[in-house]
């Protein structure tokens, strides 16, 4: 068994040493563990990210009601974060680093995995909710560890890595992702989403090596033996001037970058799948197939064999393409949505039917010219395909778009976080020359505008994946600052406490970012007509939450080269 030794003051000759060869080998555990478990957690954040979108186009029956619910399962994966983030922190300074660390992975591994088990979108939240619960004090919790368990001389270094390799969870779920759509592709899986999420299963087994080999750093117990942990909690945190000042701050900062990140960042993934779903569905519009499109729904309509025949297929209204070349005109998903709620409701389906119920439902988006135009699209066809293949060509092209969409966002996902990788580990050397507070500053700025450009001018895939690069290296840089700061703000009785308060507080706020997206879009969509655009300028307008972080900075106290307070 791996014995721990204290963090003692490096010598003189040590200094001259570069950092790394002054870990030992439980150095080496504590640090490995801990950046591998935080790692893993943000491997679930990511497969939530990349299977959001088609996991809510699978359990909603709209896509008014997916882009409602997807803002929403993200909203309670923040909440359970800022919940589970705030309650595990103090279990942190109460009963110890190490186990409260087992408890999180086993988890928000266990939960991660029951998402992909969901039948609805109202279970999946839940999932989300309580994945969120358990993996909400990982970062704290395995930051503090590190701080605690390392010599001072290396602590900046080692958190440094802590948040940087933290990407390579990130990029996994990228590459996993890849995997599961070449396997749909070939037909050996029916369905990627689920899929994805039972690999969140897997760093559970992480749990068994933190249970069996760390131990709790020697600050710790001695905080623990004075009996000082178990006052640990907000209401001493908030007693003491110091301490209050610092948890605002850095509540602050937190707040601007996870808004920035959650609220807008992750949101790049679904503008790249808008992107390539909109050129594909085109380029198909262009060779004819909403034409088709519309002589399926017509058949279904003339014909009950051919609509009992439909019914039995996974066809949706939203899969059907407009008859014109932009796609904009949806007159084959209107009218098939129409007939099923006919069906539905054991009306009689006919052309006279499917025209009343458009005319009842929603009877200011129809004039004379739509009621002609469609009148005549629902005209008896005369088709020399069977329904059966027109069932076959929709089914295998929406198999094809969706292979096409879920390879881009694998892609979009890879170069947003080996851009993060690169962000947070210039970030950790830059603040190391010039501080802390100017570091932030510098970063956020960057944040700020490398954001704004990607959300507006991202158009065309591979050509546009640098500024998914730049937007992804921007915006976790400072992240990588938080693992190193949000430790020097707060003594060893509150520092797990401290850390969780100020990074997820932060996630209470920034839920409100994806709701304010799923609002601010839809009336964008009114304005300017196209769904995509909308996306864009919600996008840039959000980009406003960087300055908090730039505010905060003026009251954010300069802690380079200083030792943890206690």
């Amino acid at each position: 068994m791996v014995n721990p030794t204290p963090a003692a003051s490096p010598t003189n000759e040590s200094t001259t040493q570069p950092w790394f060869r002054q870990l030992n080998g439980y150095h080496w555990l504590v640090l490995t563990v801990s950046t591998m478990a935080w790692a893993f957690d943000c491997l679930s954040q990511q497969i939530f990210n990349l299977t959001r979108k088609p996991a809510m186009d699978a359990l909603t029956d709209a896509p008014a009601k997916a882009d409602f619910f997807g803002p929403l399962s993200t909203t309670a994966l923040l909440v359970g974060w800022a919940t589970g983030g705030i309650i595990f922190g103090i279990l942190g300074d109460r009963i110890g680093r190490a186990k409260t660390l087992t408890i999180m992975i086993v988890c928000y591994s266990v939960s991660t995995g029951l998402c992909g088990l969901s039948m609805g979108p109202w279970d999946y939240i839940l999932y989300c909710f309580i994945t969120g619960v358990g993996a909400g004090g990982i970062f704290p919790v395995a930051c503090t560890l590190v701080a605690e368990s390392l010599p001072d001389r290396t602590r900046p270094q080692a958190l440094g890595m802590v948040q940087t390799f933290s990407a390579l969870g990130n990029i996994g779920a990228g590459a996993i992702s890849l995997g599961f759509v070449a396997l749909l592709a070939s037909g050996v899986i029916s369905t990627h989403w689920r899929w994805m999420f039972s690999v969140g299963i897997v760093p559970s087994l992480l749990a068994i090596i933190v249970a069996r080999r760390l131990r709790e750093p020697e600050a710790w117990k001695r905080v623990a033996a004075e009996g000082k942990a178990k006052k640990a909690g907000l209401g001493e945190l908030f007693s003491d001037r110091r301490w209050r000042r610092n948890a605002i701050v850095g509540l602050l900062l937190a707040a601007s970058g996870v808004v920035g990140l959650w609220g807008i960042g992750v949101f790049s993934n679904d503008l790249t799948q808008f992107i390539i779903g909109d050129r594909y569905d085109k380029q198909q519009c262009s060779v004819g197939e909403g034409k088709k499109d519309l002589l399926f729904v017509a058949m279904t309509i003339h014909s009950p064999d051919s609509l009992a025949e439909a019914k039995k297929s996974t066809i949706t209204p939203r899969q059907l393409l407009g008859s014109d070349p932009e796609n904009k005109v949806k007159d084959a998903e209107r009218l098939y949505k129409a007939a099923l709620d006919l069906d539905k409701n054991d009306k009689k389906v006919s052309a006279e039917g499917v025209i009343a119920n458009l005319r009842e439902s929603d009877p200011k988006s129809l004039n004379f010219g739509d009621i002609d135009r469609l009148t005549t699209a629902l005209a008896i066809p005369t088709s020399k395909e069977p329904i059966s293949d027109h069932i076959a060509r929709i089914v295998t092209r929406q198999k094809d778009r969706n292979t096409e969409v879920l390879r881009w966002a694998a892609w979009t996902l890879i170069c947003f976080n080996l851009g993060a990788f690169f962000g947070m580990y210039a970030f950790a050397r830059v603040t190391q020359l010039i501080g802390r507070r100017p570091t932030f500053a510098i970063f956020f700025t960057i944040a700020m505008t490398t954001t704004a450009l990607a959300f507006g001018c991202m158009e065309k895939m591979p050509r546009d994946l640098w500024m998914v690069a730049l937007m992804g290296g921007a915006q976790l840089s400072v992240f990588g600052g938080y693992a190193i700061y949000f430790p020097e703000l707060f003594p060893t009785r509150l520092r797990s406490t401290g850390m969780s308060f100020c990074y997820n507080v932060g996630r209470y706020v920034a839920a409100i970012g994806p709701l304010s997206l799923a609002v601010l879009k839809p009336s964008l969509v009114k304005q300017v007509g196209d769904p995509v655009l909308a996306f864009r300028y919600a996008g840039v307008a959000m980009c406003s939450c960087f300055l908090v972080g730039l505010v905060a900075l003026l009251f954010a106290p300069e802690t380079k080269g200083q030792p943890l307070p206690e």
